[in-house]
Parts: structure tokens; C-alpha cells; sequence
């Protein structure tokens, strides 16, 4: 994979903080991290706007658009992915997805286990041979299983909070083909359709 042309911007919104960086044609990235869990929809562009207005550059400017895909919040995931599509469609430039594990994986650089608590007393879990490189699909794991099953000798990665750098760098040499922008749930999504007050149709 390489290098590709114009400037990258990544988004993460899958966890309590609405991270945005730039990687700029020079190689360097510049960051923005807000602490925040609610108002991410209503920051996300001024944050952006702050973010290329500081380096002198602007949306014209960007080459790609990088995004987390969980999982995470559900409504933080949609935030991030709206916002990436809808740029990378404004643009015509390439949106790429990284599972949150997968970028969680990014910051060690030899074999690490992701082991996350989802609740209910169950992780996100997934083995990986190095930065990037999985040797497990994502699962949800009860949680007793999933350190029994950590491999000895791998790094532990605990964290919700990527390093944004780090996915701004993978971002811009991935496959977007293998690296689609969609929600990587794991476990399904909470939410369910509303049946109350439905009015079943009468058959002829």
C-alpha cells in the first residue's frame, strides 16, 4: 500500500471524546481531543473547521477521510461515519472505515490482546499478531472467558480511545476496498423497532 495524495483527516467519535487529526503533506499530524460524550453532532464540523483553518489548508485540500466503525456508542458511530460520508461525498474522495479494535491494535507494535469491557459482564476481545494485524475475528466474550483465553505474552490493551495519529496514518494507506465505512457493532445494537400502536393491515 501506499501513500496516498492530499491531506488526511481521521475521525473517532466511538467513545466518550470526539478526537479529529490531519495528516499533512509534510508527514506531521496535528490533533484535536475534546472530552466530551454528549454534543459530539453539534462540535464535530466547528472542531473540524478549527482543525484545517489552523494549518491553513481546507476541505478542497484533503485526500481521504479515515473513520472508526466501532464498536462503541451507537449514536457516537453514527456521528462519526455521517460526518466522514457525507464529506467524502462532498468531496469525492475515499472514505475509510478501521474497526475500533483493529485501531486500538495500533499502538503496540508486537502481539497484543484487545480486551474491552462491553457490560453485562462481557468484553470485546480480539488477538492480534502485531500493529494492524489480526489473528482473531472480533467476538464478544463473556468476560471470565475472554481473559481466560488472552494469550500469554501479548500486550493488554484495556483503553476505548485510540491513538487518532495513529489511525490518521494506517487510514492513509488502506485498501478502501477492504476497509468500508459501516457500523462494526459486535454485539447488535439495543435499540429495537417500535411495535406499540401498530395497526395490522386488514387482508382483503
Amino acid at each position: 500500500m501506499s501513500q496516498t495524495s492530499g491531506i488526511v483527516l481521521a475521525i473517532d467519535t466511538a467513545a466518550p471524546r470526539l478526537q479529529l487529526a490531519l495528516l499533512l503533506a509534510d508527514g506531521s499530524v496535528d490533533v484535536s481531543i475534546d472530552e466530551i460524550a454528549a454534543g459530539q453532532a453539534e462540535a464535530i464540523f466547528g472542531r473540524i473547521a478549527a482543525l484545517l483553518a489552523r494549518n491553513g489548508v481546507g476541505y478542497a485540500d484533503l485526500g481521504r477521510v479515515v473513520t472508526t466503525t466501532g464498536p462503541g456508542s451507537f449514536t457516537g458511530l453514527r456521528i462519526g461515519l455521517s460526518a466522514a460520508r457525507g464529506i467524502g461525498l462532498a468531496r469525492g474522495i475515499a472514505v475509510i472505515g478501521v474497526p475500533s479494535l483493529l485501531a486500538l491494535s495500533l499502538s503496540v507494535a508486537g502481539p497484543s490482546t484487545v480486551l474491552l469491557d462491553a457490560r453485562r459482564d462481557e468484553a470485546y476481545f480480539q488477538v492480534f499478531a502485531a500493529a494492524g494485524v489480526a489473528l482473531t475475528p472480533p467476538d464478544l466474550l463473556p468476560m471470565a472467558l475472554a481473559q481466560a483465553a488472552t494469550p500469554p505474552g501479548t500486550a493488554l490493551i484495556g483503553s476505548l480511545f485510540v491513538d487518532i495519529a495513529l489511525l490518521a496514518r494506517y487510514g492513509a494507506v488502506a485498501d478502501p476496498a477492504s476497509h468500508v465505512p459501516e457500523a462494526s457493532y459486535v454485539r447488535d445494537a439495543d435499540a429495537k423497532p417500535q411495535t406499540a400502536g401498530r395497526v395490522e393491515r386488514i387482508k382483503p
